[in-house]
């Protein structure tokens, strides 16, 4: 029996594992591999997230109903989906403690412009605020 659930879940877990492979090398390429990991983890931590409460409520929904074979199935997916969300999170404690650099976001900055160019910054904006 056991084994029957684990194959109605591979096809779950080999999307997850293709949409994976494709995130990483996309972002490895395009950024960085730290990079790369903290766009995955973000993208499963959602991922699985969503899954985890859609399954959730088909779950709820099939035991409402007392449909054994959906209630069967969608546990099965349901425990994937939470086994996943909670290896995403463990990822995410591994992946701060190794970069703690990327726990704190660097912020966008302001600049400000010196005299001569404020006070005409200040005359266009306003300029630009009045309409006719």
């Amino acid at each position: 029996m056991m084994i029957a659930r684990l194959s109605r879940i591979v096809p779950l877990l080999i999307v997850l594992a293709v949409v994976a492979g494709i995130v990483y090398l996309v972002a490895t390429y395009r950024y960085s591999p730290s990079r790369a990991k903290e766009i995955l983890i973000k993208m499963f931590t959602w991922l699985t997230g969503i899954l985890s409460a859609f399954f959730l409520l088909v779950t709820l929904y099939a035991l409402l109903e007392s449909n054994e074979a959906v209630l069967d199935l969608s546990v099965s997916f349901l425990a994937t989906t939470l086994i996943g969300l909670v290896v995403t999170r463990i990822c995410n404690a591994v992946f701060l403690k190794r970069h703690p650099d990327y726990r704190h976001k660097p912020m966008k900055t302001t600049r400000e412009a010196r005299f001569p160019w404020s006070v005409l910054q200040q005359i266009f904006r306003s300029g630009k605020n009045k309409k006719k």
